[in-house]
């Protein structure tokens, strides 16, 4: 609970810091939201990036969250791997634009966020000025080149339900919820596992069903990132 109050009241300045691309090694201290980040002067953050957007993305404050939001970018946006229009940052999330990739928080918030994930408690500070667990922070398995980066933060921390709803928000949410725990249980109930043996067996036809849930996911996922595209 401490390491979760200390991250909420640190949440309103940001850092950011260049880990590859043409401004490699810059860090950006002490910015506080709204945060825009692009090739063109007038950015918090200006990048030499050809690649970059002149206003590229933008991280604001909402609910005690900060959200980033790529500003319709020629190239796009990825946060850990994954391209996004809309995404909730957590410390330690890897943004890349265009040929840049720039890591979210400092070192103090990236160690305190994974020693709380890892139920640790912080350790002192260390000689490099980091707080972190017992794991120095390099060795925290987070790649930012590595395709899965995205799975494994989320098998670490699932995302919070988002809050104040109102009640019919509250109801839509646990209508589009239920309707996948429902077809997830089915396919569970159908597979058939052996208890021999590391796989488990599905039929074609449910693993066809399997890819339609993704698939529908993935509509919901782009008409809430751009709720003005044509479905």
């Amino acid at each position: 609970m401490e390491s979760r109050n200390r991250e909420k009241k640190s949440m309103s300045l940001i850092t950011l810091q260049v880990l590859d691309g043409a401004d490699r090694g810059r860090l950006f201290t002490h910015l506080r939201p709204p945060v825009t980040i692009g090739r063109e002067e007038g950015n918090d953050v200006q990048l030499n990036d050809e690649r970059v957007s002149r206003f590229h993305i933008k991280i604001q404050e909402d609910n005690e969250r900060l959200v980033l939001t790529d500003l319709q970018s020629t190239n796009g946006t990825k946060v850990n791997g994954e391209d996004i229009k809309l995404r909730i940052l957590r410390y330690g999330d890897i943004i890349t634009i265009g040929r840049s990739l720039l890591r979210f928080g400092s070192r103090d918030e990236i160690a305190l966020r994974f020693a709380r994930l890892r139920g640790e408690q912080p350790a002192s500070r260390s000689s490099e000025g980091a707080v972190g667990s017992r794991e120095p922070l390099g060795q925290l398995d987070l790649n930012p080149n590595d395709d899965d980066l995205q799975a494994k933060l989320f098998r670490l921390e699932p995302p919070d339900l988002p809050s104040r709803l109102s009640p019919g928000q509250a109801a839509q949410l646990a209508e589009v919820l239920d309707y996948f725990h429902l077809r997830v249980r089915e396919l569970i109930r159908a597979a058939d596992p052996d208890p021999k043996a590391t796989r488990v067996v599905l039929a074609a036809e449910h693993w066809q069903q399997l890819v339609d849930i993704q698939s529908r996911l993935a509509e919901y996922l782009r008409t809430v990132s751009d709720p003005d595209i044509e479905r």
